[in-house]
């Protein structure tokens, strides 16, 4: 090896070295976030995208594919997906077509996207080709009108049949094979622990084995478990959070908290992380979880972290990346898992 590229190559790794420990450095420095041992240290810059050239607005929903890729869903039209590396580096950019895009779901290697604005539902690849569109659906006069579709969220089994969850709509959850032809539906807007308010979210939970859905009941402050068919087994009764999706990962269920104690109470959010058992173990931003003869007192936000989160990611590494909505239009903030 030549003495000038042994001394260049020997600078740059010093480099890097420096840059790893000063970052390492950094990181133990930081104030942590959370309760538990469910605790993390915030980037508030860790996309590097540059805003003039790939803006957000709303910053909805994110997912990691099976490559390690962050998806982002925006509903900024010059780029409503948004792709990044796990250090915040923009790789891509696609979709221009959803000016109302707000949930994201990924099943194997496709996609979810829920239109609120044009009130409709797309699956599509991980490139953006479009392969199936959901309209509002013309069975037993559910809608009389399209614009009563407002679907929020989309939930998908193994089997490739997928549930919708009609959260800014009728609140119907609407169950869908894997062609798009309507199966059933269940919930609906009105009284009653089966009825729901607010369906902002839906997710399979298979923790403990035989999979059931979980839904979002967002202005009542929790999440609801029903089977496969619409049966309601369960309320998980979250007070003082307005969740967003429910979103799984191993043993762990996470969820945005847009406000406390209700919707009227602007820039309260938090994140919320429960158990196995759905026992909130630790809140990032939010009041340390407090049980009082087994019952969850309050939450409420503790710490101006974010304004309005609206969805979570983990990623492989269990660190949190948080999606805001109308928190003057920021890019994702990561939770670095200590």
């Amino acid at each position: 090896m030549k003495r000038s590229t042994f001394i260049r190559q020997t600078a740059l790794a010093s480099m890097a070295s420096l840059t790893l420990t000063r970052d390492l450095m950094a990181r133990a420095t930081a104030p942590v976030y959370g309760h538990g041992n469910m605790k993390y240290t915030l980037d508030t810059k860790w996309s590097k995208a540059d805003p003039l050239k790939n803006p957000v607005n709303d910053c909805h929903e994110m997912v990691q594919d099976a490559s390690g890729k962050i998806l982002l869903l925006t509903n900024e039209t010059k780029n409503n997906v948004m792709v990044f590396n796990t250090s915040g580096k923009l790789l891509n950019t696609w979709g221009h077509e959803f000016p109302g895009a707000h949930g994201l779901t990924l099943a194997g290697d496709t996609l979810f996207i829920t239109d609120t604005a044009k009130h409709q539902v797309y699956k599509a690849s991980l490139k953006g080709e479009v392969l199936l569109t959901i309209d509002p659906p013309q069975e037993d006069n559910l809608y009389p009108k399209a614009d009563q579709f407002v679907p929020t969220e989309v939930a998908v089994l193994d089997n490739g049949d997928f549930y919708i969850a009609d959260g800014y709509g009728s609140q119907y959850i609407l169950q869908y094979d894997a062609a798009g032809k309507l199966k059933g539906y269940f919930g609906g807007r009105g009284e009653g622990d089966e009825k729901l308010d607010n369906a902002h979210g839906i997710v399979v939970d298979k923790r403990k084995g035989e999979p059931t859905l979980l839904v979002t009941d967002r202005t009542r402050n929790c999440f609801k478990r029903f089977t496969l068919d619409g049966k309601l087994i369960e309320i998980i009764q979250l007070p003082g959070a307005c969740v967003c999706r429910p979103v799984i990962k191993g043993d762990h269920l996470y969820a945005a908290v847009l406000r406390s104690p209700n919707l009227n109470t602007e820039g309260t959010g938090f994140i919320t992380i429960l158990d196995k058992d759905n026992k909130v173990v630790s809140n990032i931003g939010g009041t340390a979880p407090t049980y009082v003869d087994g019952k969850l007192q309050p939450m409420a936000q503790a710490e101006k972290l974010f304004i309005h989160p609206h969805d979570v990611c983990i990623d492989r590494d269990d660190n949190l990346y948080v999606a805001q909505w109308a928190s003057g239009k920021v890019y994702p903030y990561k939770l670095n898992r200590v």
